[in-house]
């Protein structure tokens, strides 16, 4: 007997609290197409240990088809979209040259790497055949007799067994930085100083960038510069490059954060900027940070270039990765372990990717 249906709407708004924030390929997992594939899979049992679906179940299923939902419907239409020459409802989801949406995008890269989905080894990709089935204890979570209660303690139930542990504080992360979006976010400087700054994403990702980059990945950090929203400059930091001879004009180049390495003779000075929406370190602006630095009489070597992010998956990474300047970092404070580097070497410096490994 197959199982008690959700609508479509339903499953999806559910797959949002399954996967949430900081998910592997979230979107993947929580758009229209996986909403559809699970409806399906219900549809007709393909859970573990019972029916596989093969993806010309979800594309030639329709609005008409999915509004008959007794036993009967559901057997025969299962029994009819095995044929070679199954019928095709007017109101059919997708044509057949829109299949990748389902196999590719849905399954293959959402679905499956993230252990909702069981692929059946037995059957290969190009057979006319199921090899899809849902996990069981990812079936249950869409039983429509679940309270919201109970629903969401068997979501974090499963999330917590499926899965990794890095995806697991990813997740994390994002849910206490949604958290407190809306309240002012205090910031510890490694000197022991506090500040408070207004509420919102860039000021969540300032506080990440000093109080987990800085420690993590500077021997002795120091921050010299932090530029708030409402109060761009700030006195006591100006008073600090000032010292240093460092001369920033708020009108025309203000960097977010400015770090200081004190450790090992000469000063690193690292150069952030935080990027809730845009604004990363490009080519231009790494050039024009970098001539505040040698305008000071410090040496280029002395001066690193960091854009912040909140995560790799979130829109505004994707956005403007492919701006960002050679011999910059990106950094997402949802993987606060991880450092990506965009290889500024010159031409024919590096001679094998062995160069970039860790040593044996």
């Amino acid at each position: 007997m197959p199982p008690p249906l959700l609508d479509v709407e339903t499953i999806r708004a559910r797959l949002q609290i399954i996967f949430p924030d900081g998910t592997p390929e979230r979107s993947k997992c929580t758009g229209l197409a996986a909403a559809r594939t699970i409806y399906v899979m219900l549809y007709v049992g393909a859970i573990e240990g019972g029916e596989w679906l093969a993806p010309k179940y979800v594309y030639r299923m329709g609005a008409s088809q999915a509004a008959l939902t007794t036993d009967a419907q559901r057997a025969a239409y299962l029994a009819a979209v095995k044929k070679p020459n199954a019928p095709e409802p007017a109101d059919r989801w997708y044509r057949e040259n829109t299949r990748e949406s389902i196999r590719d995008e849905a399954l293959k890269n959402g679905l499956v790497p993230i252990g909702a989905v069981l692929v059946n080894p037995h059957v290969s990709t190009t057979a006319n055949k199921g090899r899809y089935a849902l996990r069981g204890n990812l079936a249950a979570l869409f039983d429509p007799a679940l309270t919201p209660e109970a629903f969401d303690a068997a979501a974090a139930a499963w999330r917590a067994k499926h899965l990794t542990p890095n995806a697991l504080a990813t997740v994390k992360v994002l849910q206490v930085a949604a958290a407190g979006a809306k309240a002012k976010v205090p910031v510890m400087l490694p000197s022991g100083e506090g500040r408070v700054m207004v509420p919102g994403l860039s000021s969540i990702i300032t506080k990440a960038v000093v109080e987990m980059f800085a420690p993590r990945f500077l021997a002795n950090p120091a921050v010299v510069w932090i530029s708030e929203s409402g109060r761009k400059v700030v006195e006591k930091d100006d008073q600090l490059l000032q010292l240093l001879g460092i001369k920033i004009s708020p009108e025309k180049l203000l960097p977010d954060i400015i770090l200081a390495d004190t450790a090992g003779g000469a000063l690193l000075f690292v150069f952030v900027e935080v990027v809730a929406t845009d604004g990363p370190i490009h080519e231009e602006r790494r050039t024009a940070l970098l001539k505040l630095i040698t305008e000071a009489g410090f040496k280029p070597e002395q001066a690193a270039f960091l854009t912040a992010f909140q995560s790799r998956d979130h829109a505004a990474f994707k956005k403007v990765v492919a701006s960002l300047a050679w011999g910059s970092f990106a950094w997402c404070f949802s993987e606060p372990e991880h450092l990506i580097a965009f290889d500024g070497a010159l031409p024919g410096a590096v001679k094998s990717l062995r160069e970039f490994l860790p040593s044996a």
